[in-house]
Order: C-alpha cells, then structure tokens, then sequence
C-alpha cells in the first residue's frame, strides 16, 4: 500500500467516525475543518463511502451514515455473540438468573444472546431477538448509561420481573451490555459485580 493509498483510508474511516459521533450531521465544510483538509478532499472521500453505502448525504446536504454502516454492524453481531457465550455461561450458573446480551439497535435493545442457569428449577424464558425500548429495562438503560458499576430495574418490561446490567465498555463502535433478570428481586450486592465482571470480560475478549 502507498502512502498517498495509506493516507487516503485514514482520511476516509476518520470521516466515518466523526460523521458517527456526530448525530444531526456535518457540511462538507464543518467536515473538512474537523479533518484538516480541503473542500475538495472531502468531496472525493464521500464519493468513495457514498457508493459503498456508508455515508448519505440528506436533503440538507448534511452527511449522515448510510445503510451500509447497519449491514457492517450485523455482520459483526456473530463475532461478539460467540464471544460472549463463555461469559454469560458462567454468570447465569453463578447467578441462577438467565443471563443475556444486549445490543442497542436504532432506538431498541435487542437480546442478541441468552443463556439460561442449567440448574434452577424455575428462571425467565427470555427469548433471543426480543426487543424493548433502549430506554426502559436494565439491559438498555445500562447502555445508554455513562457511568461505571451497574443498572437495576424492576417490573419496567414486564411485572415481577428484575434485572441487572452492566455496559460493556472500551470496544469502540459497539453499543451493548450484559445483564440477568430473575422473577424475584436480586442481592443486588452480590449479583451486581457478578455481571460487572461479566461485561469486563467479554469487552477484554472483544479487545484482545
């Protein structure tokens, strides 16, 4: 690879990624300042990511993502579901709850991965690709949460039932958390670093 090729995919995934961080779109011109270079460069660069379905531009002329981005993120949902499979293994065996993780999909959480205790007489059905508001339930609320430790909630998605979720964090572009949810409230003391120490392990295996 050349160094001018070098230089021009380093420009293109930097635009991609302030276009993500940025939720009401960038001009051409607020793209181009944020990079450090021309009108022109940018120009050049949303072509290229506008073909491949990465970038929009909308009535406005603002760059959005585009579809592509969607598909990309769908595609990697296998990786960090095998991922996490050890994890929430040994949490819901530790917990006795059903154990899940929990991507954020637009304006919903969806359970990508659900695992329930082997030895429990009674626990949650919890089905995978259940969805719920991102706002509401531990497992969204943990999400959308910035702070470290835990989320609880109880009777949000459904009366008796009780959960708790913790974000997984430092794998950047990925949006999810790791939680259980039991039909009777939780030692939260207890269950919460459980699922704390869950969300760190699947993010270190995510990073490694």
């Amino acid at each position: 690879m050349t160094t001018e090729t070098a230089q021009t995919l380093d420009r293109g995934l930097r635009l991609l990624a302030l276009v993500s961080e940025t939720p009401d779109g960038l001009t051409i011109t607020e793209a181009a300042e944020r990079l450090g270079v021309g009108r022109a460069v940018v120009y050049r660069l949303v072509g290229t990511l506008t073909s491949h379905g990465l970038i929009r531009r909308d009535q406005a002329g603002r760059l959005r993502l585009g579809l592509g981005v969607l598909q990309l993120a769908r595609r990697a949902q296998p990786l960090v579901a095998d991922a996490a499979l050890a994890p929430l293994r040994r949490l819901a065996e530790a917990s006795g709850a059903t154990a899940h993780l929990t991507v954020a999909d637009g304006g919903e959480a969806l359970a990508l991965v659900v695992v329930e205790p082997s030895w429990t007489q009674f626990h949650v059905a919890y089905r995978a690709g259940s969805r719920h508001p991102l706002d509401r339930g531990a497992a969204g609320r943990a999400i959308l949460s910035d702070q470290p430790g835990w989320i609880a909630s109880s009777g949000e998605l459904q009366p008796g039932a009780h959960g708790i979720a913790a974000r997984v964090r430092g794998v950047p572009g990925l949006e999810c958390s790791v939680g259980v949810v039991a039909l009777g409230p939780f030692a939260e003391s207890e269950i919460g670093p459980l699922v704390l120490a869950a969300a760190e392990e699947l993010s270190a295996a995510l990073s490694s």
